[in-house]
């Protein structure tokens, strides 16, 4: 969940460590700290609270130092203070460790630990290694006694954690350690860099290299050393990103997250460009509508798939179900990950198994993927493992997890409420459907073409919707600002809409929203109704729409304020809502990537108005790679 950056170079390691954490804040905001070595000591300083405070701290140190590491947290042992805040050192304030992830066995360290005389000074799990790297250098081994007293450390720890380590006995090294936790190596010229994610390094250089679980680095001035945790020097090359630090600027917009509501038109065209074939037509059957890259094997004797997901992915995944059930005919169950962790579903033949995580480094996911791949190893051919990850970072862990990936095309997202990852999300299960049925034939190639061009509209219709959406919800907001509550209805593919607008209202404005069935109403939340308690029903037309609007009436009999997302021009429709939404109409099976967005521009709008910290709203962060 933290974000950690490491540098050393030629340049003032300050200023660098802090833009690294700038971009990194999406991952957690509630302390911040560097450490840097100059003169034979460690500087360190920390600070509660957003960046800007660190930075505020920081103008009153200066130090030509051109090493050092950093760290944005998101609590999870230890309170958000200043004293729990990383780096951590040692005793003699020798060593200091940034960390992202958790020690499982940090209380009994501690304990011995403190027997030994070590003093502690945070509640964290974190300080326990600075503590243990300290003992273990007491005793040196030569050549690289720092690397190797890293080593012995990370063998006693328990958990999942990444981590960076500096020492002011050895100043010219930075040694960094990945166990199920995202890191990543950066090169430039004459200085390196290391960070939770791209986003951090990206300015500097494009040349990265992500390690691997169970591996170490070594950085120093002349070059990048990696090892396993057995101590053997591995052979690792960099990759070169497609990325540009513009790709992460706001671009004259007031919040990332409208910035990229706003993208939504561009990430749709361009999974429509990589996914489907240009000049497919229904007439030609030589070659498929799709270009996924899945080996038809995957799909061979399919008889059921199952989706694990989190969050914003797991409704993702909801809409993914009803079209593999309703156009592929295959039955789907979706599982939160956290969940089929500790019950998995009994083995079945022949099942496909699918995560979804915008970051690929989900720690529930990956662990559920990591689960459902051990038991069936071993298995007949029937029950082994078929595993396909959907993600915005193809060289995450899940790329490394799956033996075949959808990427989502997306970009970088850095408002921590998923807006344009989520769309991408659908677009990928689109693709991944029409695939299959292309394959399958469970649905005529008419049919397929119709979709395919349906799909093609999309992204003219969202520009023709949003401008308007925007400025009708701009003004609709200030009748809200005392709003304590608010309830969002749909039906059929709609439904995960629904818990969707619900999700994004609470994540970003702290308001109090649920996403039901518009008909499970009824059956005892319709209790929650008054003129108090807006109710937001997605009114789309197709198979459900008449239950839709006859279960709105059953919301306005009780008082409540009712705001429809409905396609313009619909008379039945003005006479129920007491405001609609206009949408274009579209097919049915097309019209979640509509419906969303202005609820999107619904929770941004009264969080905006609230005067709330839309991209980085309270206890949340981006990534979350910590059970």
């Amino acid at each position: 969940m933290c974000g950690i950056v490491g540098y050393i170079g030629t340049q003032a390691a300050t200023e660098v460590l802090l833009s690294g954490l700038e971009k990194l804040e999406y991952r957690g905001y509630d302390s911040a700290g560097i450490a840097t070595i100059w003169e034979d000591e460690i500087n360190c300083v920390r600070a509660k609270g957003k960046l800007y405070n660190l930075r505020s701290k920081l103008q009153q140190v200066e130090t030509p130092a051109q090493i050092g590491i950093g760290h944005t947290r998101w609590a999870t042992h230890g309170k958000p203070e200043e004293y729990n805040a990383h780096p951590h050192m040692d005793t003699a304030r020798r060593v200091a460790v940034v960390q992202n992830g958790i020690v499982e066995n940090y209380r009994e360290l501690r304990e011995q630990l403190k027997a030994q005389g070590c003093e502690f000074r945070s509640d964290t799990d974190t300080e326990v290694i600075p503590h243990l790297i300290a003992e273990f250098l007491k005793n040196p081994i030569s050549p690289s006694p720092f690397l190797h007293a890293v080593q012995k450390a990370v063998h006693k720890l328990k958990g999942a954690f990444a981590l960076v380590v500096i020492s002011a006995d050895y100043p010219d090294e930075l040694i960094v350690v990945r166990q199920q936790a995202p890191l990543v190596i950066g090169f430039g010229q004459g200085e390196f860099f290391c960070a939770s994610d791209t986003p951090a390094i990206v300015s500097h250089t494009r040349a990265v290299l992500p390690l691997e679980n169970g591996e170490m680095a070594r950085l120093t001035p002349l070059g990048v050393e990696v090892y396993n945790f057995v101590g053997e020097r591995l052979k690792k090359y960099p990759q070169i990103l497609n990325w540009n630090p513009i790709m992460v600027e706001k671009q004259g917009f007031k919040h990332f997250m409208l910035k990229e509501i706003y993208e939504q038109p561009g990430v749709v065209r361009a999974c429509l460009d990589a996914y489907f074939n240009p000049d497919w037509t229904e007439a030609n059957t030589t070659n498929s509508p799709v270009n996924l890259g899945l080996p038809e094997k995957l799909y061979t004797d399919l008889e059921q798939i199952q989706i694990v997901a989190c969050g914003t992915s797991w409704h993702a995944a909801l809409v993914g179900k009803y079209l593999l059930e309703q156009l592929a005919g295959i039955p789907t169950q979706v599982y939160y990950a956290s969940e089929f962790r500790y019950a998995p579903p009994p083995i079945t033949a022949n099942t496909l198994t699918i995560g979804v995580t915008q970051s690929g480094e989900t720690a529930d996911t990956l662990a559920a993927l990591a689960m459902e791949k051990e038991r069936r190893h071993g298995k007949e051919e029937k029950y082994q493992t078929r595993l396909l990850g959907i993600t915005n970072r193809p060289e995450s862990t899940l790329g490394h997890t799956v033996s075949h990936i959808i990427n989502t095309h997306a970009g970088m997202e850095i408002g921590v409420a998923a807006t344009k990852t989520f769309i991408a999300q659908l677009m990928a299960f689109y693709a991944l459907v029409l695939d299959i049925v292309s394959i399958r034939q469970t649905i005529s190639q008419e049919k397929v073409q119709e979709m395919i061009n349906g799909l093609r509209q999309i992204p003219r219709e969202i520009e023709a919707n949003l401008e308007s959406q925007e400025r009708y919800i701009e003004q609709l907001v200030h009748e809200f600002e005392e709003t304590q509550d608010f309830i969002f209805l749909g039906r059929g593919i709609n439904f995960p809409i629904a818990l969707e607008g619900a999700l994004k209202l609470k994540e970003i404005s702290y308001i109090h929203a649920e996403g039901y069935p518009a008909g499970e109403m009824k059956h005892g939340p319709i209790a929650l109704l008054d003129a108090k308690v807006p109710v937001v029903a997605i009114a789309m037309p197709g198979s459900v729409y008449e239950k839709v609007i006859s279960n709105a009436h059953e919301a306005k009999a009780r008082d409540s304020r009712l705001i429809g997302v409905t396609p313009v021009n619909n008379t039945e429709a003005g006479e129920i809502f007491d405001n609609i939404i206009p949408v274009s109409c579209v097919e049915e099976f097309l019209s979640p990537i509509l419906a969303v967005i202005p609820l999107q521009l619904l929770a941004y709008h009264i969080a905006a108005r609230r005067g709330l910290d839309v991209d980085q709203p309270r206890n949340l962060a981006k990534s979350v790679t910590v059970e």
